[in-house]
């Protein structure tokens, strides 16, 4: 219900006249004047009958009945006391799905918003970085579809890889990961996609034979992310960099004492000819077995004569030239001398084609030394050589010295195996032509990255791209659609000897086909090459292949470009570049209009989330809740040695020492959405999804509280006319529709935290603690507030029914279930579900920005008094007094004299002016430097407390005003700014000098008291 017209309807205008305000005010004075003597009266009265109302109640009333699956929630007759997020976040998905409400149509004429969910690695369980990403989008969806688009939300779930088990296991887990995805999943018109299902297995193919034609995907002999481990190649984003600042003994798989890192080792190479040595420097010594040269700096004059000559191996004779490299070596640094290991090191590994050294590779696939390394070392574990080598020269007086050293040590993230840089034959991707594309995108706005800081990054990584290695040593995933051709008379039959005998095609038939043309009448033999795909690659493939690309698609006709991606800063070039670079040049189009990165979620004390800390939070533990012991048994089930062990338990009793209570999807949702505000990180306190789950026990409340007051044969008005309404009513209507701007307005801008702020404010501090408590004496069944009673029925129901609609996106099982015990206009055409109803756009007739300014101050008032309140003092209702200096605010205070009583629980509100002598025995506050209060303590009051409260206060305006005055006072100040902020700042200059003489009068007369 956006939208009011100008009045309720011909009848019942002819028959209500307009509400006499100051009548009002008088009637409320005199029933709070009665309230006020009666207190004592009234709460035993209540106390018993409550007791009798418990004793009357039937509890089957409260108990929903079960509902069939997809079937609408069977709702209890009577709404539970308290809230429960299992009891009501039941049934309501299965329903909505089975409704099709989140169904997308093709054939729509609905402006299309798509969101492609990343695809989660299927190799285990989700943790809360997952929840984060679909509370994201989940709520971008609802609120787009509620606001009419076409609203497509595809999830995918990825191969990833690495794994151990097979095909059954990916069900196990696949399952698994749906599931938690129901945080909510918007399961839509396309379903899942799982990027190795056959539809998506045919277009990686596709993919992979087009970029190969178009000369994109080439072989060569590459430098690559070795994993000993799991013998394959990794990708960049698979690998953790670990900083050490000194010499660390590290933990490595295979080896059962720790290996020595973060140390440089210098030995020598002795030189042909008698020459002398030449010293070099390592932090990887095994690899010193490899080297196939010695370079320095063509202009070091230590090395001059030594120029084309030549060192000698130590172990096995090999002949190392001393080459000249300006671009690799730093004459200042070390020696000057640089060992040169083109097969493994990156740097060494230019330098070997700059100069067209030997590539000699050292290493098995298990990182153990091959026959390269020579006999003495053969077969031995790479870090059991490191030891051996530096033994072996230490023998031969070559060793010199260890130095610790500051390094950055690769570790794979899945195996903590330190990465070995190993040259193997791999399938690469030319990016440049691809990156320069993508960099335009961004540039041209065509691609837009929020927050907008990012987009350096992503110039910065696009401008030094290097290929990419897309094959892996896996047995599951895409396998690599190239076949090796041998033939007959080939001496040499090793599959990939002979680099130009590959053919790409998109099946064996194919390729065979292309064989026999290629090599006509030759009795040949096709072996497809066993390697599989990078994960990144399918990955990147994925706006274009959920929609059914390569095949012209409806799907893909009206919903690529997609409208959003959301997913981790951390992948903004792993996935995201990727997906741009791949849609650009397969699908002719950018994948994606807009880039929403959100933050990395640590735990409460800011720290990375770890299985060995204990501090990784699994969403299911926050939705269903967990004892501590719970917790630990999760603990007991992973794969953590005895000391992680020990650490992760001390964490979890640390952090959770009463285990997680039950906090619902929606709190969580709505917590973690809160929190995106904080920029690169989010440090997630489980304490805070505590608070927002009892939030939602006060949403329950106040519905409780409206069905109560409306009644059971109540019905909302199709229209109402606002000129009719009381002032609170007009004010709250009124602050609806600035918190509906607000949120709307942050959604579009993608400020998620300022929309779940906006939305909390409204029905926190605005809706349950003001307007609903200021409207409870209208209900005491009196005739003389009929009127304002009727009144504030409806501003009610449109209060509770907007604001539930305002908060779905967020918080959608316990709207939906509130909205629907809400009762409905007669003849409206309200929808079945919340889900699909409009969402709310401001209404003109409610903003009232004068009533709102005069609401301010007196909601201001009202704190002050009850800040006045001694701690001991919380049901006695004393008289206090407004101090008003004008008419303008005296007129203010008088319209809403009653409803400064009621709020503040005050015996009664006495206006002064300034000429009147406040009370003794009150404590004073001021609320601005037209208005102060005061509170009578009649022999309560703590003078020093009171001289204490005034001095704070006074401290704290003072500072305002030095700055105020500081920048008044600034050099170009009067020059440079406008005019009107000089008057402004003048203005506030003003009020900040009466506010601190207010205070000095009140500190006056508490002297003189």
């Amino acid at each position: 219900m956006d939208k009011q017209p100008d009045a309720q309807g011909a009848e019942k205008v002819a028959e209500e006249k307009q509400l006499d305000e100051k009548e009002l005010e008088r009637k409320l004075k005199k029933d709070q004047k009665a309230q006020a003597t009666s207190d004592g009266t009234k709460k035993t009265e209540k106390k018993q009958r409550k007791k009798a109302a418990v004793e009357d109640e039937n509890l089957q009333d409260f108990i929903g009945p079960d509902t069939p699956n997809g079937q609408k929630k069977l709702l209890a007759s009577q709404m539970a006391k308290q809230y429960s997020p299992s009891a009501v976040e039941r049934s309501w998905y299965a329903w909505w799905e089975s409704s099709g409400y989140f169904g997308a149509d093709p054939a729509s004429t609905k402006p299309p918003f798509v969101i492609v969910l990343p695809p989660p690695n299927v190799t285990g369980a989700l943790h809360i970085g997952h929840a984060l990403t679909v509370a994201i989008e989940d709520a971008m969806i609802r609120w787009r579809r509620m606001s009419g688009y076409n609203a497509l939300w595809v999830p995918g779930v990825d191969h990833a890889g690495i794994a151990t088990q097979v095909l059954k296991w990916k069900d196990q887990y696949g399952g698994t990961i749906l599931n938690q995805f129901l945080l909510d999943l918007g399961l839509h018109l396309i379903g899942p996609a799982f990027t190795m299902d056959e539809q998506r297995s045919k277009a990686v193919t596709e993919a992979f034979v087009r970029l190969h034609k178009e000369g994109l995907i080439y072989r060569d002999y590459r430098l690559v992310n070795w994993d000993c481990t799991l013998r394959t190649a990794i990708s960049d984003i698979e690998v953790d960099h670990v900083d050490l600042k000194e010499e660390t003994m590290l933990k490595v798989p295979g080896y059962a004492n720790p290996v020595q890192f973060g140390v440089l080792i210098s030995f020598a190479y002795p030189l042909e000819e008698g020459l002398g040595e030449i010293v070099v420097a390592t932090t990887r010594i095994e690899t010193m077995l490899g080297d196939t040269a010695i370079a320095v700096h063509p202009e070091d004059e230590r090395y001059k004569h030594l120029h084309g000559r030549y060192a000698v191996h130590p172990f096995n004779g090999r002949k190392l030239k001393i080459i000249c490299d300006a671009e690799l070596v730093d004459p200042t640094f070390g020696t000057g001398a640089v060992k040169i290991t083109p097969a493994h090191d990156p740097n060494d590994f230019e330098v070997g084609k700059r100069h067209n050294l030997e590539f000699i590779n050292i290493f098995t696939d298990d990182g153990k030394i091959n026959s390269n390394g020579g006999a003495q070392f053969d077969g031995m574990p790479r870090f059991a050589a490191r030891v051996a080598v530096i033994e072996a020269l230490k023998e031969k007086g070559l060793y010199k010295d260890t130095k610790k050293n500051e390094m950055s040590l690769g570790v794979c993230s899945r195996t903590n195996d330190v990465v070995e840089p190993m040259i193997k034959p791999q399938w690469f991707v030319n990016c440049s032509t691809m990156a320069k594309a993508s960099l335009d995108a961004v540039r041209s706005k065509k691609i837009e990255i929020i927050p907008q800081q990012y987009e350096q990054d992503w110039y910065r990584w696009l401008e030094n791209i290097r290929d990419w290695c897309i094959s892996r040593q896996l047995w599951w995933g895409h396998r690599v659609p190239a076949w090796y051709v041998t033939l007959e008379d080939d001496l040499d039959k090793n599959l990939g000897s002979n680099n130009d005998r590959w053919i790409v095609a998109r099946n064996e038939s194919d390729a065979n086909l292309e064989a026999q043309k290629k090599y006509p009448g030759t009795k040949l033999c096709l072996d497809q090459d066993p390697d599989v795909l990078d994960t990144w690659f399918s990955s990147g493939l994925f706006p274009l292949t959920v929609l059914g690309w390569p095949s012209d698609t409806a799907d893909l006709r009206a919903f690529y470009p997609t409208s959003v991606l959301e997913t981790g800063l951390d992948i903004l070039f792993f996935w995201v570049a990727r997906m741009v670079m791949m849609g650009m040049q397969l699908g002719g189009d950018v994948p994606f209009q807009k880039v929403y990165l959100h933050p990395m979620i640590r735990d409460a004390h800011g720290r990375k989330m770890s299985k060995s800390l204990g501090n990784v939070v699994d969403p299911l533990e926050v939705i269903n809740g967990m004892s501590l012991d719970g917790l630990l048994k999760r603990l007991e089930e992973g794969n953590l040695d005895p000391n992680e062990l020990n650490i992760a338990r001390d964490g979890k009793k640390k952090d959770f020492p009463d285990g997680i209570a039950e906090c619902g999807t929606d709190a969580l949702r709505f917590a973690l959405i809160s929190y995106t505000s904080q920029s690169d990180r989010i440090n997630l306190d489980i304490k805070r999804v505590v608070g927002y789950r009892q939030w939602c026990n006060k949403l329950w409340n106040a519905i409780r509280f409206a069905m109560g007051k409306l009644g059971d044969h109540y019905i909302p008005p199709a229209t109402v006319d606002v000129s009719l309404m009381p002032p609170i009513c007009k004010w709250i209507l009124s602050v609806l529709n600035k918190a509906v701007g607000k949120t709307v307005t942050s959604l579009e801008a993608y400020k998620l935290s300022d929309a779940t702020s906006a939305i909390y404010s409204w029905w926190q501090y605005q809706l349950c603690d003001v307007f609903i408590e200021a409207i409870k004496p209208y209900f005491n069944d009196s005739q003389e507030f009929e009127s304002a009673r009727a009144a504030s029925r409806d501003t009610l129901w449109i209060c509770l029914e907007t604001g539930l609609r305002l908060l779905h996106p967020f918080m959608p099982y316990v709207t939906e279930e509130l909205w629907q015990r809400l009762p409905q206009p007669k003849d409206s055409c309200r929808k079945d579900s919340i889900m699909i109803s409009e969402y709310p756009s401001l209404v003109e007739e409610w903003s009232n920005g004068g009533l709102e300014n005069e609401m301010d101050i007196v909601l201001d008032a009202v704190n002050k008094i009850r800040s006045l309140k001694p701690p001991t003092d919380s049901n006695e209702r004393r008289p206090a007094f407004a101090l008003c200096r004008g008419q303008e605010i005296a007129a203010t205070i008088q319209c809403y004299q009653s409803l400064i009583v009621f709020l503040s629980s005050i015996s009664h509100l006495k206006i002064l002016t300034e000429n009147d002598e406040t009370p003794a025995d009150c404590a004073t506050a001021v609320v601005n430097k037209d208005l102060s209060v005061y509170l009578q303590l009649q022999g309560a009051l703590n003078a020093d407390a009171e001289r204490e409260k005034l001095r704070k206060k006074k401290d704290e305006i003072q500072k305002l005003q030095n700055a105020l005055a500081q920048k008044m006072d600034a050099s170009g100040y009067r020059e440079k700014a406008p005019q009107s902020v000089q008057e402004e700042d003048m203005r506030k200059l003003t009020a900040l000098l009466e506010q601190l003489e207010v205070i000095s009068e009140a500190e006056k007369k508490l002297d003189a008291n």
